[in-house]
């Protein structure tokens, strides 16, 4: 996902280079209005506090549908004013937004005061639910006069695709149409240059007194202590609008349950900790908001604003932190990924036999093939990450049927690494786009400053990352493990099992550095290392690659103050030539990124350094609004008393930030699962020093469930079973 600051300098001498393709400018902080999100299958909201939204110059506000801004304004006003905001609040469960205003006071031409401030009170309920947004709006009136109100609604619908919210400029555009207007309705739509139809329909109840094509006024009654609604529904397409009144009380009834119904597979957590507390309730509301229901299961799009769609990169992540909470999501994400897997050639689309997709779209600019993501291929790790993933949930759940049927898309993705990843035979995987339209580098550090040399000079593919490495080294050990579970042929394991060892003996001759201490970023395509100290490494320590001695090494730097800021490790370290704490890759802190780096250290029994990732990531949650991990942040050193230093663009919620958190729970417990002898396990626990116990409830293996208290005895950390249903016992390694 490229999110970078587009026209920043790029090269070694500082000179500036053109603006990036499919950055996202930036022209205005998302921190600046702190906006409200919401989110339900493919329809996601962006609202300021007062539940308005105002499209503009690098403003993402409005409401969007599969890719297209359906609502561009929204703007409430009473008496001509704009109220004054009381507070505003997302629901712990993400269900729904209420905003809570008040009148200013309002004087007359003459400028005597008609109206005391603080005698009305407007409170905005709104949630999304089955491609439609709901709100009702109550006013209040606290004055010991009657009052006529005039409550104004403005709206607007600039039909804009992402990319162009993002800053892509178009130079052509389809056709506005005329907006039709009836007593309670107004229908505004698009036709664009791909031929379709795009409209969105607004409906009121009660019948607006004036209503008109971007504007529904209302002159309401209200006698004093007396209390009366408005009801608003927009929905996208072109099917009919239900009653507003009646739809709002159904549709939260079933947004609330819904909800409900998603969250109580996963497994719960409490600890000692109520502030803790609250961050895991935000992680887990805001991880399955964006979680989509698709005809293969669930799938957690990436992120709000700019990300809420099909990524396979941030899915197969997402999934692996979430593993041993809900195995479900993971499934849904292999089998959705394996419904769309390529089976071809298709060098507009980077696209070759058995990758795993990295990108799809659904809005007009994709539809005309502007932006080359409709259904995209760029990414160089997704396709070992699917086969990691696939190895992992059968591990973690015995599922073999699942497997059986994923099994020639798992070979597939085999293939891929074989015949088309390893691009000059060396046994390394490598990257280079095969559309110039494509993204540069194809890793998860995707801007195109992010792959570079000891002297700044950007690295010249095809590019061999160091983690994507340790990924094909994970898929061959995966791959060999499912073929054995589904009793395939000893010469098919055995081939697998060399693979694997042959490339973490490559990988160790290649890649470690002595003199860095560490593994180099990259080989370029000259194969000359890019010799840099990068939070990549870490990701060298996920799958095993890594030798013993070399992941001490690695641990050991990545906690030094040049890496590890005190709020998590940096992308890249601040010894670098190209670190700027602001920058996207090259120096800011990713929740994901430390997340992914601690499962490697508690893999090599470093857990002690996990937990103080933990605790970083855990007190920046803190400071932050909703106590929401965003995509990313800052990588400037922690100063006492301060909050970590916000990225501008970056998403929030963003689902591998939102699963970050829960990961780094697996990991600091050692939660492992034993589906065969029906044992969950915890190897070696710590407790990071934020908390004295935690309780998870409804740890599950197959049918049976397991609830396990965690505490704190002195230097160590005790077991105790609360509740078992069923077979399952918890088995403690020490």
């Amino acid at each position: 996902m490229v999110a970078a600051i587009s026209g920043s300098a790029d090269r070694a001498d500082g000179a500036p280079t053109a603006a990036e393709p499919f950055s996202i400018p930036i022209t205005a902080s998302l921190q600046e209005r702190r906006p409200r999100t919401m989110k339900h299958g493919d329809t996601f909201g962006v609202f300021d506090h007062n539940g308005d939204a105002v499209a503009g110059p690098g403003s993402p506000e409005g409401i969007f549908h599969r890719d297209t801004r359906y609502l561009s304004q929204l703007f409430l006003t009473v008496d001509g004013v704009r109220p004054i905001l009381l507070s505003s609040t997302i629901r712990d469960d993400n269900a729904v937004l209420m905003c809570d205003l008040t009148n200013p006071a309002v004087a007359d031409a003459e400028g005597r005061r008609i109206v005391g401030q603080d005698r009305l009170h407007i409170r905005r309920t709104r949630f999304l639910w089955d491609a439609r947004a709901f709100e009702r709006i109550a006013l209040s009136n606290y004055d010991i006069l009657p009052r006529t109100v005039r409550l104004q609604i403005d709206f607007a619908a600039d039909f804009a695709d992402i990319f162009e919210v993002r800053g892509n400029e178009r130079p052509r555009r389809g056709t506005t149409h005329p907006a039709v207007i009836a007593a309670d309705t107004v229908t505004l739509s698009y036709t664009g240059l791909d031929d379709r139809r795009r409209q969105t329909r607004l409906r009121f109840e009660p019948a607006p007194t004036r209503v008109a094509a971007g504007q529904a006024v209302f002159e309401v009654e209200l006698a004093p202590r007396d209390r009366k609604t408005v009801f608003l529904e927009v929905g996208f397409g072109h099917g009919a609008v239900r009653g507003p009144r009646s739809a709002f009380f159904a549709g939260y009834r079933a947004a609330r349950r819904a909800l409900w119904r998603e969250t109580s597979r996963a497994a719960s957590i409490s600890s000692s900790n109520e502030v803790f507390n609250e961050t895991v309730r935000r992680s887990v509301s805001d991880l399955y908001m964006l979680v989509t229901d698709t005809p293969c299961g669930p799938f957690p799009y990436a992120g709000i604003p700019w990300f809420s769609t099909y990524f396979g990169r941030d899915a197969l992540i997402t999934a692996l932190e979430t593993l041993w909470l809900d195995p479900f999501i993971a499934r849904g994400v292999l089998r959705q990924l394996a419904s769309c897997q390529a089976t071809e050639l298709d060098a507009s689309a980077d696209a070759e036999p058995g990758k795993i997709l990295h990108e799809m779209r659904f809005g007009e600019m994709a539809d005309l093939h502007e932006v080359p993501f409709g259904c995209y291929y760029g990414s160089v790790d997704s396709t070992p990450l699917f086969v990691m993933l696939a190895g992992a949930y059968l591990e973690r759940t015995g599922d073999i049927a699942t497997l059986r049927d994923l099994w020639p898309n798992v070979e597939a993705a085999l293939g891929w690494l074989d015949r088309y990843g390893d691009r000059d035979g060396d046994g390394f995987i490598e990257y280079g786009r095969r559309n110039a339209e494509g993204l540069i580098n194809q890793g998860w550090k995707d801007s195109h400053d992010s792959i570079f040399h000891a002297d700044g000079t950007l690295a010249d593919g095809p590019v061999a990352l160091v983690e994507v490495q340790a990924y094909a080294y994970g898929a061959w050990r995966a791959g060999a493990t499912i073929a054995r579970r589904l009793e395939r042929g000893e010469g098919e394991i055995a081939t697998m099992t060399r693979r694997a060892a042959e490339l973490r003996t490559r990988f160790d001759q290649a890649f470690w550095d002595e003199d860095l201490g560490t593994y180099v970023l990259a080989l370029d395509g000259e194969k000359r290392p890019c010799r840099v100290r990068t939070s990549n490494a870490g990701h060298a320590l996920l799958t095993g690659i890594a030798r013993p001695l070399r992941a001490a090494r690695v641990v050991e730097g990545l906690m030094k103050p040049s890496s590890f800021s005190g709020w998590g490790i940096r992308t890249l370290a601040t010894s670098e030539p190209r670190y700027n704490p602001m920058s996207y890759h090259n120096g800011s802190v990713w929740p994901h990124d430390n997340a992914l780096v601690a499962t490697g250290m508690a893999r090599y029994g470093f857990r002690a350094e996990a937990a103080l990732i933990f605790k970083g990531l855990f007190e920046a949650s803190t400071y932050i609004d909703l106590r929401r991990l965003p995509e990313l942040f800052c990588g400037f050193p922690r100063l006492r008393s301060h909050g970590p230093t916000f990225y501008p663009v970056a998403c929030s919620p963003q689902a591998w930030s939102a699963a970050a958190t829960l990961s780094l729970v697996r990991s600091c417990l050692g939660i492992g699962f034993d589906p065969e002898n029906d044992y969950v396990i915890f190897d070696q626990p710590v407790l990071p020093d934020f908390m004295d116990d935690v309780t998870l409830r409804q740890l599950s293996l197959d049918n049976s469930k397991i609830d396990v208290r965690l505490a704190r005895a002195g230097a160590q950390v005790a077991v105790n079973v609360l509740a078992r249903d069923g077979t399952t016992r918890a088995i403690t390694r020490s």
